[in-house]
């Protein structure tokens, strides 16, 4: 099975290539050049790019069957075509923004709909958009134009595409429904398994744009996906993409809920919220570390001033009746603190006490508690009453045999069984 580009896709398509015709001064074309040869790949990309190659030797590369398989590979293959056409900055910086765009759209249309074919992965499989970002930034990142691009216009586009293809640039509300946003992150920990996907953005993925009618109440929801990097977070790209959603105007949401995976078997929904990083067993996908440890646990440089502490302000109760068998729901409250005038952790299953550092917020000391603290305090920045708060989903599983195949049917079923659920539990907090 062959994916190609949505309505939606083309259109975006179509207007990138207008838009470039018009600023290059050239006649109108019917059909884009062929082009080859613009990129250069003795350029090294990032650590995550770099496991575009990662696979079984002497045969395609994990990713590369990722892709194949849920046809993004079509669509990196055309943003590259187009991009060595480029004449000038302006006309990459509009080609950029449109694909970005359109790879979201493909993605979430993906995720929503049926998808036929012996070979293809199923709809919910979230792994062909992770993969296929990696292969347009990095290349973005080897691209030879015929004109001059400096350092910080060819990041501005790698930006520009980071911010698009993860429908951070497209989250825009309807009038007259209740606004409801949801978020999902990358998969990571690749270096220990290059297969692994993340359930967190199969579920953003299958959300966007949906509207559910609840007691007689229409929401909409719209959705996004963070990186799992620190270089990200530490450049706010968290309070740029949810800080218009608290704001007043027609984008104002009215519940934020941000998720991510967790533990096996749970879906924990998270209580406090803890200031600090303090993972030090695992990088990011870039293999940066946090730099902090459970005795000194340390804040972001771009972190905003707030309490070392802050609550969940979603119907957590509420949500944890939500039937999401096989799984069970669990509202947690145990935080690891260091108690005021005190230098050791201690666990605190009850939540923290008065004075004390946050050395584990409920959700741990990674980029899962800091996506979960950011959210909520441009909550009590920007808008106190609004419902907020994290939702960690279980881990998503392999079948212990399958040591290399790229997908099984314990995969997907666990994958489906872990959407269904979350689904159940954010239906749980409208009601």
């Amino acid at each position: 099975m062959r994916l190609r580009p949505s309505s939606f896709s083309r259109s975006l398509l179509v207007g990138a290539l207008a838009l470039t015709t018009v600023l290059s001064g050239a006649p109108t074309v019917h059909a884009a050049p062929v082009v080859t040869g613009c990129l250069d790949q003795s350029v090294t990309g990032s650590v995550e790019e770099q496991r575009l190659d990662n696979g079984v030797a002497g045969g395609p590369s994990v990713p590369a069957q990722i892709l194949q398989r849920s046809g993004f590979d079509h669509q990196v293959a055309l943003f590259t075509r187009l991009l060595c056409t480029m004449p000038n900055p302006r006309a990459a910086a509009i080609l950029v923004h449109a694909q970005g765009e359109a790879l979201w759209r493909t993605a979430t249309h993906r995720a929503q709909h049926p998808v036929t074919g012996a070979d293809a992965l199923p709809a919910t499989d979230d792994r062909g958009l992770y993969w296929a970002r990696l292969s347009m930034a990095l290349a973005l990142r080897q691209w030879q134009p015929r004109f001059g691009l400096g350092t910080t216009e060819r990041a501005d586009l790698i930006r520009s595409l980071e911010y698009t293809s993860r429908g951070i640039t497209s989250s825009r509300f309807s009038p007259g429904v209740r606004k409801i946003l949801v978020t999902g992150f990358d998969p990571f920990t690749l270096d220990a398994d290059i297969r692994i996907g993340n359930p967190s953005g199969a579920n953003a993925l299958t959300l966007d744009g949906q509207r559910w009618t609840i007691n007689g109440t229409t929401y909409q929801i719209q959705t996004m996906m963070f990186p799992v990097r620190y270089t990200d977070f530490d450049e706010s790209m968290v309070e740029n993409a949810l800080a218009p959603h608290y704001r007043p105007g027609p984008q104002h949401a009215d519940l934020v809920m941000t998720a991510s995976q967790g533990r096996v078997g749970i879906f924990d929904l998270e209580v406090y919220n803890g200031r600090r990083r303090s993972v030090s067993s695992i990088g990011d996908n870039n293999n940066l570390w946090g730099g902090g440890t459970i005795n000194a646990p340390v804040v972001s440089p771009s972190m905003p001033p707030g309490p070392e502490w802050l609550t969940s302000s979603l119907p957590l109760a509420r949500m944890a009746q939500a039937d999401v068998t096989p799984f069970r729901t669990r509202v947690n409250t145990s935080v690891l603190e260091i108690p005021a005038e005190q230098t050791a952790p201690v666990r605190q299953p009850l939540g923290p006490t008065p004075g004390s550092i946050a050395s584990e917020g409920t959700g741990g000391g990674y980029l899962s508690n800091e996506v979960a603290y950011r959210n909520t305090l441009q909550r009590d920045l920007l808008d106190p009453s609004m419902p907020a708060g994290h939702l960690h989903v279980p881990v998503l599983s392999f079948d212990p045999a399958n040591k290399t195949e790229i997908t099984d049917p314990t995969y997907e079923t666990n994958r489906e069984d872990i959407v269904r659920g979350a689904h159940a539990v954010l239906r749980q907090a409208l009601r």
